[in-house]
């Protein structure tokens, strides 16, 4: 029994909740809708969660640590249109546009990490302010017009499937996962992390370079907003400027559904891809039972409204 707990432990990280939470979720649809139990339908589900699943991923980091960020949607559409302007525009080749538009969005995480760590901005206000000169700067790329049509490659990345299942932009989600995982869980830096959410004067007094770690998990989450850019602009052979709107809620929402703590310092990885699941499977089998665009999102709020209201009744 002690070690069946101890195993659970340390693949769900306390996220036990949510995860029974998403497994009643999953056996609900199984019976009220024709097609949601199958591989074809399991396997949708993984290519519409892949962009969200990036960014909720970085979004954990910021959280843990206590912050925000409100820019993530902006900065994916700016990669997307700076990746696009160097490629179709200037005639750079794909490899190379791909890295100034990550290039760009690890800029736009530095100026977000410096604002807050050194000016101690809240990271409310920079990150809103970033969000806002980042889809400015995505418009002013193309005048505001999307760039079409990329190498074929490119966009088979997100079409040709791997043992019937997995794309390439799957197979990156899930490496992102993996990689992010195992630095929260094996290394120092994952560890300083939830100290400094925790309490980022302690953490000082302890050694940790908090500053430093705030401006390098805002890039971090600004280049994995650009890799989610990047992997969305596969998947639909284009970009545009008006992509991303409202992507940072989203990421927010899968976070906390997940159980990682808004206040930081505590919270998981493997909690985050549960959340990240769980409004995926919910959009889906909304959409299979024939419900309105617009009730999804009073849906998805009240989820939203419970996993924030079971986590206060745990913290009393």
């Amino acid at each position: 029994m002690l070690r069946s707990r101890v195993g659970a432990s340390f693949l769900f990280g306390g996220s036990t909740g949510p995860l029974i939470g998403l497994l009643l979720l999953c056996f609900f649809l199984s019976f009220t809708t024709e097609s949601f139990f199958s591989l074809r339908n399991f396997v949708n589900i993984l290519d519409q969660i892949t962009v969200l699943g990036i960014l909720a991923v970085g979004m954990t980091f910021v959280i843990l640590i206590g912050g925000i960020d409100l820019s993530v949607g902006s900065i994916l559409a700016l990669c997307g249109m700076v990746m696009g302007y160097f490629a179709k525009e200037l005639g750079w080749s794909m490899e190379a546009a791909i890295a100034v538009g990550l290039l760009a969005s690890a800029l736009a995480g530095l100026v977000s990490g410096s604002l807050i760590a050194f000016f101690r901005v809240p990271a409310f206000i920079a990150t809103l302010a970033m969000m806002s000169a980042a889809r400015g700067l995505a418009n002013m790329v193309s005048d505001g017009h999307q760039i079409i049509s990329f190498p074929a490659w490119f966009n088979l990345m997100a079409v040709i499937r791997y043992g019937g299942i997995l794309t390439i932009t799957v197979g990156i989600m899930l490496a992102v996962f993996v990689i992010c995982w195992a630095y929260l869980k094996f290394t120092s830096g994952g560890r300083s992390l939830y100290a400094i959410g925790g309490n980022a004067e302690v953490a000082r007094l302890a050694g940790i370079k908090v500053k430093l770690h705030t401006v390098g998990v805002y890039v971090f989450a600004a280049v994995l907003s650009g890799v989610a850019g990047v992997l969305l602009g596969a998947r639909l052979d284009s970009v545009q400027p008006q992509a991303g709107v409202s992507y940072e809620l989203d990421a927010i929402a899968a976070v906390v559904i997940g159980g990682t703590s808004l206040s930081g310092g505590t919270g998981s990885l493997v909690g985050t891809i549960i959340g990240v699941l769980i409004i995926g499977v919910l959009r889906n089998g909304l959409n299979l039972l024939g419900v309105s665009p617009f009730m999804q999102q009073v849906v998805i709020g009240l989820v939203i409204a419970l996993a924030v209201s079971i986590e206060a009744l745990k913290k009393k």
